[in-house]
């Protein structure tokens, strides 16, 4: 077999990096130079950098393209093209298999372009020879199948990489994903070394990128047994994978081995249009579905890791973030193990939790101190209950509702985005006041913000100034276009906080569901926190008990206040005067219950539609929606159970407070007789201008 004498080339220009670049013995047929994988020779790999600069003589390639010195590459096949349209491969097993275009196409037909020293030529391929017998076949078939048996038992039972199969390799992807299944067992129990783990994850990323780059790594032509010019430009990041239905059928099974004929598959025939190959001849890893997923899963691990080793998250905080889906989530024990950092642990996680740190590219030591500057400021004013496990507590009802609802699904990015950070700022800097409060006594807040919203305009204000300063700007790289539809949500959805809202956002949103037009977004999300702002009477018993007796102690100290500064006690602010049970059976049976309701048939409009064209398309099977109704979306409402237990509870707690009354009403009447009969001595009546006057305690101070 001959070469034309010609000089070599470089492609500087296509590929200024020497990790992989095409040095041409001719204009029209490339050769790949890959020193990674000795493409050549070892001789002439190691001369890579002479090659691309043109230094080595055409002499020394010949002698090194010399087709009786072919030597086997012990890692992966080898490709040497020649001008008169011949192509040798060289595989592992050491079997030489020369193929060309069919005999009926001219030697000059058509000019044959390349893209990242891939051959891109139109047409079909024929076998010309091959150089090993069938019995060498079967021996490296035995030997091979045997190596795959003892990679899948190292994979199985140990942690080490050293002997798992290159990266390349056909087995490669199989025991990539029998090592993931292992380390999926082994953090279940917590026996996974970090070390250990990083090594698996590095070697199961080198295995899917592989994976990616040999399922893209050819041109697919749009017009039958025709060739296209090359296009300039280098393939873009996104391209998506080829399709797999391609096939090759012009090489008999017989007519090459197995490992031959799949290669010849991977790497020329995703340009063919005309080609097909059996069913049964498809690659292991044919399913894009399931390369996608395993990249998910290995993405979603690096996180993880990443994360827990940029908050060094506490063992025992990371085995209670395990709950963040259940409805009753214990936001007390979290923060007490989180060492009073529960705002700071919910936000990291529900962000990676739905990909928005990567997504968005937010900066990790930016976040850590955007969720620090959160806490401090939920702090500040050392509120009962207004406060960031309260922060932690409505962020973790939101991503609830979300996620069983399905909500997310309807939702873009951005807004899942808008949504989880409207929930963690939507009480910062909360001053442990009503914001009657705040106009009663003129604050400088009510002047700032002219008697509207005062509060919920300044949790906004306060934390989008957060967001602007530089050491935790968390939306540096959103457009201005997202920032704006990002920023408009934010505020639309904390200002329907505001409780005097309430009843007015509840007959807006009836009115919608009365309407055949789909529901407006930050309407729908608005509701999705307010329910979640209001939620604690919603949840199991332990938890609602807690809430409220943190809230009403805020309220009596806004009433103590009230009573030093001499202003109307506001509702359940007096200590003297409230009654628990009754106040929270009518906060239960106005606000809390009809809230849910009409959540619950806006999460039903908006979710029915949704439900029908998955099935319609069986894009989402029964593990997104219930399946026992076939007309309607039905939502799951663990609320519905808790508020009618809580709401029990109050009736028995306000029937036992009645009778105590009753009793301390009846020992005090019992003590006025015994008084007047103890009493033996007439006192004279004392004068009017001269009788001390009653206060009456609960007014204080100035009480007229």
């Amino acid at each position: 077999m001959t070469w034309e004498d010609t000089s070599l080339r470089s492609t500087d220009s296509e590929f200024p990096d020497c990790s992989n670049q095409t040095a041409h013995l001719d204009s029209d047929f490339p050769v790949h130079v890959n020193p990674k994988f000795n493409q050549f020779s070892p001789n002439l790999a190691g001369n890579y950098c002479d090659i691309r600069h043109g230094k080595l003589s055409i002499q020394k390639v010949k002698e090194e393209m010399d087709l009786a010195k072919f030597k086997p590459d012990p890692e992966r096949p080898r490709i040497f093209m020649s001008k008169n349209g011949k192509v040798v491969i060289v595989f592992p097993n050491g079997e030489i298999v020369e193929v060309a275009n069919p005999p009926d196409r001219a030697k000059d037909d058509s000019s044959v372009g390349a893209k990242n020293g891939q051959l891109s030529r139109a047409g079909s391929l024929t076998v010309l020879r091959r150089t090993n017998s069938k019995s060498k076949l079967a021996s490296s078939s035995s030997s091979r199948t045997s190596s795959i048996a003892e990679s899948d038992s190292y994979a199985s039972v140990d942690l080490g990489t050293d002997k798992l199969p290159p990266i390349d390799t056909p087995e490669a992807s199989h025991v990539c994903s029998i090592r993931l299944r292992n380390i999926l067992r082994r953090i279940q129990n917590g026996e996974v070394p970090k070390e250990d783990l990083y090594k698996n994850l590095e070697y199961a990323a080198s295995v899917l990128e592989s994976v990616y780059v040999d399922e893209t790594s050819t041109v697919k032509d749009t017009t039958k047994n025709s060739i296209e010019p090359p296009t300039p430009q280098p393939k873009s990041s996104k391209e998506r994978l080829t399709d797999e239905d391609d096939e090759l059928s012009e090489v008999e099974p017989d007519a090459v081995p197995t490992e031959v004929r799949d290669w010849l598959a991977l790497t020329f025939t995703r340009s063919m249009n005309n080609v097909r190959r059996r069913g049964q001849e498809k690659p292991k890893f044919r399913s894009v579905a399931h390369a996608i997923r395993a990249g998910i899963m290995v993405d979603r691990i690096y996180r993880r890791l990443s994360s827990s080793s940029t908050l060094h998250i506490p063992p025992a905080v990371l085995q209670l973030l395990k709950g963040m889906d259940d409805w009753s989530f214990d936001v007390f024990a979290l923060n007490s193990a989180a060492d009073g950092h529960s705002l700071k642990y919910v936000g990291y996680e529900l962000l990676q939790k739905y990909d928005l740190v990567t997504k968005y590219k937010i900066n990790s030591s930016m976040l850590d101190s955007f969720l620090l500057q959160l806490e401090a400021g939920y702090s500040k004013y050392k509120n009962p209950y207004h406060n960031l496990v309260h922060g932690a507590d409505v962020t973790q009802t939101v991503h609830n509702i979300l996620s069983q609802s399905k909500l997310a699904h309807w939702l873009t990015d951005l807004e899942v985005f808008a949504t989880i950070v409207a929930a963690l700022i939507h009480d910062f800097e909360h001053t442990g006041t009503t914001n009657n409060f705040h106009i009663q006594t003129g604050s400088e807040f009510a002047l700032l913000y002219n008697d509207k919203a005062v509060l919920e305009n300044h949790h906004i204000c306060a934390s989008f100034r957060i967001m602007r300063s530089e050491e935790s700007n968390i939306l540096n790289h959103l457009s201005r276009e997202e920032y704006r539809e990002f920023r408009a949500l934010v505020i639309e959805m904390v200002l329907a906080t505001d409780m005097s809202f309430h009843f007015q956002q509840l007959k807006n949103m009836k009115n919608l569901l009365g309407m055949p037009e789909n529901i407006d977004k930050q309407k729908a999300l608005s509701l999705v926190l307010h329910c979640a702002d209001i939620s604690h009477p919603a949840k199991d018993w332990s938890l609602h008990h807690r809430w409220t007796n943190q809230l009403l102690e805020e309220f009596f100290k806004q009433g103590d206040r009230e009573q030093e500064l001499g202003l109307p006690i506001s509702p359940l602010c007096d200590r003297e005067k409230t009654l628990v049970a009754e106040s929270q059976i009518g906060f239960i049976d106005f606000i809390v219950d009809p809230s849910f309701t009409v959540m619950t048939e806006m999460l039903e409009k908006i979710l029915t539609p949704l439900q029908k064209a998955a099935r319609s398309e069986e894009a989402i099977s029964e593990e997104v929606f219930d399946k026992s109704d076939k007309s309607k979306y039905v939502l799951s409402t663990p609320w519905a159970d808790c508020l009618a237990i809580n709401k029990n509870k109050w009736k028995e707690q306000a029937a036992k407070d009645a009778e105590e009354r009753k009793r301390k009403e009846a020992e005090e009447k019992s003590k006025v007789p015994n008084s007047n009969t103890n009493n033996n001595t007439t006192k004279a009546p004392v004068p009017a201008d001269k009788a001390t006057p009653v206060v009456n305690c609960s007014t204080g101070k100035g009480g007229n």
